[in-house]
């Protein structure tokens, strides 16, 4: 298993069990699929470089997992369909 961590940005505009529930599901696409959630870390809130879909903040959240190859092209698949996430970024760790 390689190991890879996951930097996602949620809508702001989102409650609070909204933000956990993104961030179980994301876990969640990890372990069905025979993977490790090592950690997770939420940030909180925090100000954009730039504005995305006119908002200048996101809740930001990372998250440490060991999983084969197909996770991660699930991960992009599913947050790429979430309205919930605005941006994501998946680097594999050495």
């Amino acid at each position: 298993m390689n190991q890879y961590e996951m930097l996602y940005l949620i809508d702001s505009s989102l409650n609070e069990e909204a933000k956990n529930a993104v961030v179980a599901k994301m876990e969640g696409v990890v372990t069905s699929m025979n993977g490790v959630v090592d950690s997770t870390e939420q940030w909180g809130l925090k100000k954009l470089a730039y504005p995305i879909n006119y908002k200048n903040d996101a809740y930001y959240v990372l998250m440490n997992f060991r999983a084969e190859a197909p996770v991660v092209a699930e991960l992009v698949r599913v947050t790429g369909i979430s309205a919930e996430v605005v941006r994501q970024l998946i680097t594999k760790k050495n």
